[in-house]
């Protein structure tokens, strides 16, 4: 598949439907494949992390998650043809699936919980065959538990970089497809509400975000340093995605 670099990360130009159905293939295969979903916020985080921009460029699927860098490729006149965010395509996956089994990791202790019961009563085809949250330091006993299970689908949600970092580190483990996917756990157990519609279409997620946790301002400069750099600097092109490193 070829991909389109945005400052130097590289991004699968998808629609959600091809999406799907890569998921899908992945989901076919005995080998563990991972997924990962930047946004312009990502993208900056990967310029000053060289490891976090290892794991992104290394990925076997890259989701350009963010508006900002749907817009980024218009601008530089590269094709995405949409913006594929991870929580939606988390859902349309779930929709689709029979008889699939997941495995959730992160969030706040009881949130996993709450996504569980919420995602069982929604999509009864799947099943959450075990859960942990993400507040932890030793990771053996949860890795021995992902891998005793065997799950089809591990979903990741302990926040950039340290998904990311974390899904590189245990890229053998005994699952088909491991998503990388933020806050989606939050989301699925109604602990985070999504922005709403106008807001998601405009792509100004980021404004109901901050206006809902100020908190947040300090990381979202990078929003405005990702904009400078998109149009004011660096020319790219497009290029295959690196082949991952043998096993």
């Amino acid at each position: 598949m070829n991909t389109v670099e945005i400052l130097g990360i590289p991004f699968h130009p998808l629609t959600m439907i091809e999406t799907i159905a890569i998921l899908e293939s992945f989901l076919q295969t005995d080998t563990n494949h991972i997924v990962v979903t930047p946004n312009p916020e990502g993208v900056m985080q990967a310029k000053r992390n060289p490891e976090l921009k290892e794991a992104l460029t290394t990925a076997d699927l890259s989701l350009a998650d963010g508006a900002g860098i749907y817009l980024a490729a218009k601008i530089k006149r590269k094709k995405i043809p949409q913006r594929v965010r991870g929580v939606d395509v988390t859902f349309k996956l779930f929709e689709r699936l029979q008889e699939k089994t997941v495995y959730f990791l992160g969030g706040k202790p009881g949130v996993a919980e709450k996504a569980k019961a919420e995602m069982e009563n929604k999509y009864p085809n799947i099943k959450v065959v075990g859960l942990h949250h993400g507040y932890f330091d030793e990771d053996a006993e949860i890795i021995a538990e992902i891998n005793r299970l065997s799950p089809d689908i591990l979903l990741v949600c302990l926040g950039m970089p340290r998904q990311e970092l974390w899904a590189v580190k245990n890229k053998n483990i005994n699952a088909r497809v491991t998503m990388c996917v933020g806050g989606t756990l939050d989301i699925i157990a109604g602990e985070v509400q999504l922005a709403p519609a106008f807001f998601r279409k405009i792509g100004l997620e980021w404004l109901y975000r901050l206006f809902k946790q100020p908190s947040r301002f300090k990381r979202q400069l990078d929003l405005f340093r990702f904009a400078i750099k998109i149009l004011f600097h660096n020319k790219e092109s497009g290029k295959p995605l690196p082949k991952r490193r043998p096993n």
